[in-house]
């Protein structure tokens, strides 16, 4: 098979479907942006997770504008990102539903557990990112929030959760998972 003839050459001028669905094609990991605790608990699924800068360090996530968790990130502060494991892929589901719990339902599904800043952290997640927004830049109909990190959570070691074309495969099972570099169940680490 040719592998040029797999390609659309012809289409100049994709519309958002066409877009959503190559990039669809694109496979990232899983993760959950929150902020607050308990009853002020707001958390979202995301895969647009970026690592900046390791000096400073600094993390980006995209957040529709429309969206709760816009409005509190917009105000500055804190929030965390917690990596999910493939066994998360309910909660993953659960929490990109428009429908999704806030407050203390939020706060219970993702195991009641947060961090020196404050903010929800996803309990048996792979790790962690404690962050304070430190700066927020117009993108379309996101708004690209740059995370200074102040906290890392080293969780536990298991296979992460993938998304690609609308769903959550598994990594083949001859892939073997890198042995952590000690054995730990959750390790803080304070910047």
């Amino acid at each position: 098979m040719d592998m040029n003839s797999a390609i659309d050459h012809e289409r100049i001028r994709p519309d958002g479907a066409d877009f959503r669905r190559a990039m669809g094609r694109f496979c990232t990991g899983v993760t959950v942006v929150a902020c607050g605790s308990g009853p002020t608990t707001e958390a979202m699924t995301a895969n647009s997770l970026v690592s900046v800068s390791l000096d400073p360090l600094l993390l980006l996530v995209s957040v529709r504008t429309t969206g709760r968790l816009h409005r509190r990130l917009s105000d500055g502060g804190n929030f965390s990102v917690s990596v999910l494991a493939e066994d998360q892929g309910p909660l993953a589901a659960l929490l990109a539903s428009p429908e999704r719990p806030r407050g203390t339902e939020a706060w219970h599904r993702l195991g009641s557990w947060h961090g020196r800043n404050g903010a929800a952290l996803t309990a048996g997640s792979l790790a962690a990112f404690e962050c304070s927004v430190e700066a927020a830049h117009p993108g379309g109909d996101h708004t690209l929030f740059l995370g200074r990190v102040t906290e890392v959570h080293h969780g536990r070691p298991a296979q992460p959760l993938l998304f690609w074309a609308g769903d959550y495969p598994k990594l083949a099972d001859q892939l073997s998972m890198p042995a952590p570099s000690r054995p730990r169940e959750v390790e803080s680490t304070h910047v």
